[in-house]
C-alpha cells in the first residue's frame, strides 16, 4: 500500500490547533511538506520549527482570517504564483451552537462565507496545479450532521450539508483528472470546539459541565470522545496515493455514533 507522499505538498487550514495540527504532523509525518494556514501568526511561527525538527522537511505558514475571504484568497495566491499545492485539508471552526428557528439571517451568511466560499476559493486557486500534476486530493473536514442533523445546531447543520453537495458535484467534475475530493466527518471530538460546546450547552440548560458530557458520552457507542489523532490519520489516509480511487464520499469518524449506515 502506498502511504508515503514525499513529493507532495499539503496545505491544512485551521492548522494551529485540534484537527489541523494534528493533520500537519500526519501529513509531515508521511513526507508531505506542510503549508499551515490559520490566523493567529505567532501560533504558526511557534509551530513550524517544532514541525521541522519532529521531520525533515521544510515547512511554511500563511496567515488569513477566515470570517474575511478576500484575505484567504491574497493568501493563496502568493502560493500558487509560485509552486503547485496537491493535498488541500479545508479545515475551520464552526459556527455557534443554538436553535435553527433564534439564528439571525447574518450568522446563516457568514457561516456560508466562512466554510464554502473559502473552500471555493482554495480548490479554485489549487487546481491548475493538481490537474497539471496529475494528483489532487481535496478533503474537508466538516461534521456528522452531513448524515444526521444535531441537536442545537441549526446554522452548522444547514451550512455543513451545502459544503457536502458542493463537494460531491465538485469530485463528479475532477475525477477524470486523478484529483479526489472527499469529506471527513468528525464526532464528537477532544478539541477546543466540543469543551466550548458543552461549556456552552450546560450554561443554557443550567446544569454543570459534567452532565453534559455525560449525555454526550452515553450517545457514542465506544462511550469515549475522539482525539484529534484519530481524525486526522483518517484525513492522511485519503490525502495518500492508496486512496486513489475514493472520491465524492462522506465518511463518519466518530465511535459509532451517526445512526445512518
Amino acid at each position: 500500500m502506498e502511504l508515503s507522499l514525499k513529493g507532495k505538498t499539503a496545505l491544512i487550514c485551521g492548522a494551529t490547533q485540534g484537527i489541523g495540527l494534528a493533520t500537519a504532523k500526519e501529513l509531515a509525518a508521511l513526507g508531505a511538506e506542510c503549508i499551515l494556514m490559520a490566523r493567529d501568526k505567532e501560533a504558526l511561527k511557534d509551530i513550524i520549527p517544532t514541525l521541522e525538527a519532529e521531520h525533515f522537511q521544510e515547512h511554511s505558514y500563511l496567515v488569513a482570517d477566515f470570517k474575511n475571504p478576500k484575505e484567504v484568497e491574497e493568501a493563496i495566491k502568493t502560493v500558487t504564483d509560485k509552486q503547485s499545492v496537491h493535498i488541500l485539508i479545508n479545515n475551520t471552526g464552526g459556527p455557534a451552537a443554538g436553535p435553527i428557528v433564534e439564528a439571525e439571517v447574518q450568522e446563516f451568511l457568514d457561516a456560508f462565507n466562512q466554510h464554502l466560499v473559502n473552500n471555493h476559493i482554495l480548490a479554485q486557486a489549487v487546481l491548475t496545479g493538481m490537474i497539471g500534476a496529475g494528483y489532487g486530493r481535496i478533503i474537508n473536514v466538516i461534521s456528522t450532521s452531513v448524515k444526521a442533523p444535531l441537536k442545537n445546531l441549526g446554522v452548522s447543520n444547514t451550512i455543513r450539508l451545502s459544503v457536502a453537495a458542493w463537494a460531491k458535484t465538485m469530485a463528479t467534475e475532477l475525477a477524470q483528472y486523478g484529483v479526489t475530493v472527499n469529506n471527513v466527518l468528525p464526532g464528537s471530538t477532544n478539541t477546543n470546539r466540543l469543551r466550548s460546546l458543552i461549556k456552552t450547552t450546560a450554561k443554557k440548560r443550567n446544569v454543570e459541565k459534567d452532565v453534559i458530557e455525560q449525555e454526550m458520552l452515553s450517545e457514542i457507542p465506544m462511550k469515549r470522545f475522539g482525539d484529534a489523532k484519530e481524525i486526522a490519520a483518517a484525513i492522511a489516509f485519503l490525502a495518500t496515493p492508496a486512496a486513489g480511487y475514493i472520491t465524492g464520499t462522506s465518511i463518519p469518524v466518530d465511535g459509532g455514533k451517526t445512526p445512518t449506515f
